[in-house]
């Protein structure tokens, strides 16, 4: 009567003994997480600060670790503060995050930043301008002698839109630097004459600027396409005609990738569960943000300047996708090339 009237407390005890096992192994497992990670994002009104906002949210409710953003200068600025280790996450676009890699940046010109590790592609940020409908500019060849903004300090459209009006004849320009934010009402108080900036699509500061007045949207004409084309690191792009109410047509642009990077000395298994929580689950970063539905671990490939962090290569393997040579941190690819010589060491013995 005894045996039969706690029998079925056994297999409870079994099961609560296998539920503490696999808890003390997952804790085991994230002995060396952080506690806490900052990502680096950008100015507000951008969309780095809208995609590192949701994704902070998600790492903080599914990862259980808590995680912050911080508004920052942009991509040269989280290339820094990422290499540096004052901030374990950011967001950079390919351009620049290519100058302060090779140490080629105007401010850090011979300090090559390297302890930074490419994590997972983002979405194309492409350049684009907003103007009053009434201001009599219709496109960047008008622009000369303008009040045109740029973004903040240290982030990539402030770095190239200069650069990119110089090559295409324009001169001139009263150069203004803020965020995206101050910027749309810098427009609106006539304190500017155009907004041109660069982010993915839409930009939300952009939107805002058409709910509220009359704007004109352009990108460039294909001759200037071809010019930026071919004296800068850029890709072709072109704006749907749907991506704001104010636009009738596609319109060309030029582009930079944008990648999200961790510093070196981040735990592989952490960086491995934070590459499945964005890429095995495509639905929930497109809900944070549009240009999220570019998320996808195929285009691994696009990014051709920063070495991967292990726990990506790990995943990206797990999914059939090879990391080329040439992008595996020092540490992989002399495992790598071991491999290779132990293999072709064991077929010379063969024969």
């Amino acid at each position: 009567m005894s045996s039969q009237r706690y029998a079925p407390f056994f297999p409870l005890v079994a099961a609560c003994g296998l539920l503490l096992g696999n808890t003390l192994a997952q804790a085991d497992e994230r002995a060396d997480w952080p506690t806490e990670v900052l990502l680096g994002t950008a100015s507000l009104g951008g969309t780095y600060q809208v995609y590192g906002d949701g994704l902070v949210t998600r790492i903080s409710d599914e990862l259980g670790i808590t995680a912050v953003s911080q508004a920052t200068g942009g991509p040269y600025h989280n290339m820094t503060l990422v290499h540096t280790g004052e901030a374990e996450l950011g967001l950079v676009t390919l351009g620049p995050a290519q100058e302060l890699w090779e140490g080629e940046a105007e401010f850090a010109r011979g300090e090559a930043m390297r302890d930074v590790r490419a994590l997972f592609p983002m979405y194309q940020t492409p350049f684009h301008v907003v103007v009053l409908a009434g201001s009599g500019i219709e496109g960047i060849e008008d622009l000369s002698g303008r009040r045109v903004g740029v973004g903040p300090m240290g982030g990539t459209c402030a770095a190239y839109w200069p650069q990119f009006l110089g090559a295409l004849g324009v001169e001139n320009v009263q150069l203004q630097y803020a965020g995206a934010n101050h910027l749309a009402d810098y427009l609106t108080s006539r304190l500017s004459d155009a907004f041109a900036f660069c982010a993915g699509l839409p930009i939300s500061a952009f939107q805002r600027l058409e709910r509220n007045r009359n704007v004109r949207m352009f990108g460039l004409t294909e001759e200037q396409q071809a010019t930026l084309l071919e004296t800068f690191p850029v890709s072709a792009f072109e704006i749907p005609a749907d991506t704001y109410a104010a636009m009738d047509a596609p319109q060309a642009s030029v582009s930079f990738w944008n990648f999200a990077i961790g510093h070196k000395d981040l735990p592989e298994d952490f960086v491995y569960e934070l590459m499945k929580l964005v890429l095995d689950h495509p639905e929930a970063m497109e809900a944070i943000h549009p240009a999220a539905v570019e998320t996808r671990a195929e285009h691994l490939d696009k990014n051709a300047v920063i070495w991967f962090h292990p726990g990506a290569v790990r995943y990206y393997e797990e999914q059939g996708l090879e990391v080329p040579s040439a992008m595996l941190p020092p540490e992989m690819r002399a495992e790598e090339e071991a491999e290779e010589t132990a293999d072709a060491t064991d077929e010379e013995t063969t024969d």
